[in-house]
């Protein structure tokens, strides 16, 4: 495995690179393609690196990290679940619970809406998993995250359309509006469900953490690449947030062009 400059060591200094996963360094749920992953590590040499994404460590494991190496390995910051789960340089930083947050009584009354909703939804497949707890959120597929790469393909086109997902964020908001919950559309055929400030911006205050630490960095630069900028996508609020220099990419082969002209690699 390559040798890195330590985080005080590298050539930009005071600068960290944040991206998104799906669409972003990665098609959605599919693994990074060997020219992602060799620009990842030609620019690990100049700054600080990281990836923040909804999903937990073992999907991302699975799109970014190899058999040789752990994900954990291979950026400086590991940001899963927005960054509800991180790591830093390989080691687990402090964590939260959605479930602890919100409480068993509140979390059955949202999932129940849920359940009995998308029974009652006509659209083309259903298929399984229509709801996956994670440690920091709750994903919500109407589709199911069982479907075929193609499953998710015609989904994905045909909800731009019937807007399925908009529909159901638009009936939580209403029903749960005392719950203190952000909707996040995300991906291809899900949603994200989890405290409001729980988005990708919480993976910021770790970023911001390092300059307290004994001979810490402070971040001025902070660059995030994501494709689900736009209102409601679930990169928009870090994209648009005063801390971040937002970049808003169309897929990876995008990211690979913007960031070597931004860092000549």
């Amino acid at each position: 495995m390559a040798a890195f400059p330590s985080l005080a060591d590298r050539p930009i200094k005071n600068t960290i690179c944040l991206f998104d996963v799906d669409g972003t360094l990665t098609p959605a749920r599919k693994r990074a393609s060997p020219e992602i992953l060799q620009l990842l590590t030609a620019l690990r040499h100049k700054v600080a690196m990281g990836y923040v994404g909804g999903s937990d460590l073992a999907k991302q494991q699975e799109q970014l990290g190899t058999a040789a190496a752990p994900v954990t390995s291979m950026f400086d910051f590991c940001f899963a679940e927005n960054g509800l789960t991180a790591y830093r340089l390989g080691q687990p930083l402090a964590s939260h619970s959605f479930i602890g947050w919100l409480g068993e009584e509140k979390y059955q009354k949202l999932i129940n809406f849920v359940l009995r909703y998308i029974a009652d939804l006509n659209i083309p497949v259903k298929r399984g998993t229509f709801i996956e707890f994670r440690n920091g959120m709750v994903n919500i597929s109407p589709v199911g995250r069982n479907a075929s790469a193609q499953e998710r393909d015609d989904f994905e086109a045909y909800d731009k359309k019937a807007k399925i997902r908009e529909d159901l964020v638009s009936k939580l908001r209403a029903e749960f509006k005392d719950y203190g919950l952000t909707y996040s559309i995300g991906g291809q055929i899900s949603f994200d469900v989890f405290p409001t400030g729980w988005d990708k911006r919480y993976c910021l205050q770790h970023v911001e953490a390092e300059a307290k630490q004994d001979g810490g960095i402070k971040y001025d630069t902070i660059h995030f690449f994501g494709d689900k900028t736009f209102t409601g996508g679930n990169d928009n609020e870090i994209y648009e947030d005063p801390r971040t220099i937002g970049h808003s990419v169309n897929g990876p082969e995008d990211t690979l062009r913007i960031v070597k002209e931004l860092f000549n690699l």
